[in-house]
């Protein structure tokens, strides 16, 4: 499965660029990946406006570069990814974090006003997780199940709502109503789970709506019965990342980098910061320093102690020509 692997041109078969490696392997970082080179003359302001999930990792770039670049202070605001596209539409904003690919209407408003589109660039890989409380036992979830539990349309094929734990082979104490806890949909996540979790049906009436993240964690940690969605790198002690199967398999896959990696793990996607730079015009140079310590390893490093998933080096290739 290599749907999720899309960011502007890549379109890369995981199997087809050497990943069989230790790299491919491994939560670490891809040894051949440059560490990043400071330059001279970098100072300024930037401001960056999109994703929840991208802002932990966001506010860490921001302080790795500023060491490297005191004079540089960088604005962070992470209230969903759909607020990406306006600011930089508007100019408010130089970065854009987006948990999910533009949509088109984003992407023609963008062009509407400049003339060309605007350039993604993948940054992270993640695993978009199903969080149940560390106490609940149950060993793994189908798509068709997720849908079930989620979706009042189950557009993912599943016969009847799943409303209660007895429902999906627990008992005893655990004989009890499932709640369910999301994001809002201002989220990118929101609309990746709704599009590959639910297969583009509609979410119940009773999804208890977080405006972050972290909330949905803390929302499952709080409530023993519970169930919600988030981003890999948001995994607490409170927690557990429950494996999934994908529709047509019958083997589940936990949400970890090697599954994601493989193209197995159902719910996986690029993580990607958007920026405004015209054809055959150079990037803005803080903004390119920017991405370049993003993509280096160093800035991989980060990506890792985040939680998320770092970047082979065949595709930080990729991303860095978007930028010469």
């Amino acid at each position: 499965m290599t749907r999720w692997w899309m960011g502007g041109a890549v379109a890369l078969a995981l199997g087809g660029v050497g990943l069989a490696s230790a790299q491919a392997t491994s939560a670490l970082i891809d040894s051949r990946i440059a560490g990043y080179q400071q330059v001279g003359g970098i100072a300024g302001n930037l401001s960056s406006i999109g994703s929840d999930t991208l802002n932990n990792l966001m506010t860490f770039w921001a302080e790795g570069f500023a060491k490297h670049y005191p004079n540089v202070k960088i604005q962070i605001e992470g209230k969903g990814s759909s607020t990406a596209p306006p600011a930089l539409i508007a100019g408010s904003a130089q970065l854009g974090p987006m948990s999910r690919p533009m949509k088109a209407s984003e992407m023609d408003e963008f062009e509407k006003k400049y003339g060309y589109k605007p350039t993604a660039i993948g940054v992270a890989l993640d695993a978009l997780g199903v969080y149940v409380n560390k106490d609940n036992p149950i060993q793994s979830l189908s798509i068709e199940q997720v849908d079930a539990v989620f979706s009042s349309t189950r557009a993912c094929g599943g016969k009847s709502s799943l409303t209660r734990w007895d429902q999906l082979g627990l008992s005893g104490e655990w004989a009890q109503p499932i709640s369910l806890y999301g994001r809002n949909s201002a989220s990118g996540t929101y609309g990746y789970f709704k599009e590959h979790a639910l297969c583009k049906g509609d979410y119940k009436g009773h999804v208890k709506e977080q405006p972050g993240s972290a909330t949905v964690i803390e929302g499952v940690t709080n409530d023993r019965y519970a169930v919600g969605y988030s981003g890999m790198g948001y995994l607490t002690a409170g927690v557990r990342l429950v494996p999934l199967t994908p529709r047509g398999s019958a083997k589940a896959y936990e949400a970890n980098a090697d599954n994601v990696y493989a193209g197995s793990y159902p719910l996986s996607r690029y993580l990607y910061i958007y920026i405004n730079r015209a054809p055959g015009q150079p990037v803005d140079p803080l903004v390119k320093e920017l991405i370049l310590y993003v993509l280096s390893a160093e800035g991989q490093e980060v990506v890792v102690k985040d939680g998320f998933i770092p970047l082979a080096k065949e595709i930080v290739d990729v991303e860095l020509k978007k930028l010469e």
